[in-house]
């Protein structure tokens, strides 16, 4: 198990366009691409071991995949049975969105995962796509990976989801694309919304509504991408948070994602203080430009509405609220308890080794701000639990065990925070 150990900051200007491309986005291209006529061409696609599985799994059902390090073509003929298990890796989103992908595909497919993936439950997708005539199974009920999908004609449905999940929202979406009819999605608060802003892009049929998603069942393939992916705002987070904490710094970070459901973690940043700007550069699938942060002092907030629009962000968020003057709430997130790690637990427990008070919720935990203390943690597996600990790293010093999950998300981040402090690992 590698560990890595992390000094306290200096005042730094950290710039850089070199943020990790969006992961959401990356995936979504190597998926969306099978069910396209002609050859998509991806840009700065983010080479990382949860999408290049996304991407290997997509050569497994039958694509055509080129990639000379800079661009990244794929042809389709549609989705061809395969006699290999499909790895997803650490990735619950690949999992979750092949489930409906492959639920109307001719053939049987078996999607599994590592150690930390089989373990996330899976009903919250195989459940309602069982309802509109999927045939799929696993292990406690279909609950856990590994998952058995047998591809299956589809009915129409107009699905009420109890919670806020992009993910979710995702799979009906794409099982309604070759259903018998005209689908609705209907969610308690908006998530996340990449799907749609994609697939009506690449010239599917989706009307949003509010909190409804009506989708029309494709009469053609649809068009193939041609698309840059820009920077992760999750990934850019981090550098924003390393900038919030540490007095006199600044961070510019340039061609970022700036869809109004990815950045609501900096508009909660702004809230507790920080000096924030955004830039919009250029628009075609998505809105892109540059964020920069200048320090400003922090004081504590409370965070219970639009959670399914930041929810990967609250550890790293979770550092800036201990860094903060006051006491921070997170209300509505037990989201988190189903995450790559009980978030919830993993930061309390954490926090409390790093000297911070906290008090832990059925659905959140609220941070009492006050000095952190350098401390031997553990990130259980999870990337953004690892990455937010070394960010507080800047602040007192601090040493992360378990750190080869980062390479799901962010492979460079290591060489980013170099340009904020010394790093060893």
């Amino acid at each position: 198990m590698m560990s890595a150990k992390v000094y306290s900051a200096q005042p730094f200007e950290f710039k850089s366009d070199a943020i990790a491309p969006d992961k959401s986005i990356s995936h979504r291209c190597a998926m969306f691409a099978v069910l396209a006529e002609g050859e998509s061409r991806i840009e700065n696609f983010l080479r990382a071991e949860d999408t290049l599985n996304t991407l290997k799994i997509v050569g497994h059902l039958g694509a055509e995949i080129n990639d000379d390090g800079s661009v990244i073509t794929i042809r389709s003929t549609g989705i061809h049975e395969t006699s290999e298990i499909l790895d997803c890796g650490n990735s619950g989103t690949g999992m979750r969105l092949f489930c409906g992908l492959l639920s109307s595909a001719e053939g049987h497919f078996v999607l599994t995962g590592d150690e930390y993936l089989k373990r996330r439950p899976m009903k919250r997708v195989t459940q309602p796509l069982r309802s509109i005539g999927a045939k799929l199974d696993g292990r406690n009920n279909g609950d856990l990976a590994p998952l058995s999908i047998r591809g299956a004609s589809l009915k129409a449905f107009d699905y009420v989801s109890p919670i806020a999940s992009a993910q979710v929202k995702s799979a009906m979406i794409l099982a309604a694309l070759r259903s018998d009819g005209v689908c609705t999605f209907k969610e308690p608060e908006r998530s996340r919304d990449h799907t749609e802003r994609m697939l009506s892009g690449m010239g599917a049929t989706l009307h949003m509504d509010g909190l409804l998603t009506r989708v029309w069942p494709l009469e053609k393939p649809l068009e193939p991408l041609n698309i840059r992916v820009p920077a992760d705002p999750s990934s850019a987070f981090f550098f924003a948070v390393a900038a919030a904490i540490t007095p006199n710094s600044t961070a510019v970070i340039e061609g970022v994602m700036l869809n109004p459901t990815r950045i609501e973690a900096f508009k909660v940043l702004e809230k507790m203080g920080a000096d924030i700007t955004y830039t919009p550069t250029s628009e075609r699938y998505e809105l892109i430009g540059t964020i920069t942060l200048k320090y400003a002092p922090l004081k504590g907030v409370v965070v219970e509405e639009n959670i399914a629009w930041l929810i990967d962000e609250l550890p790293a968020l979770s550092i800036a609220m201990a860094c903060a003057e006051g006491k921070s709430i997170i209300k509505n997130a037990e989201e988190l308890r189903v995450k790559e790690s009980d978030r919830i637990k993993t930061v309390v427990d954490n926090l409390n080794l790093c000297g911070i008070e906290t008090e832990e919720y059925p659905d959140g935990y609220a941070v009492v701000g006050g000095e952190l203390k350098s401390a031997v943690v553990n990130s259980f597996g999870d990337h953004r639990i690892a990455m937010s600990f070394l960010i507080a790293g800047l602040k007192c010093g601090m040493e992360v065990e378990d750190i080869e999950c980062i390479n799901t998300s962010f492979p460079n981040f290591f060489e980013l925070l170099g340009m904020c402090t010394k790093v060893e690992r």
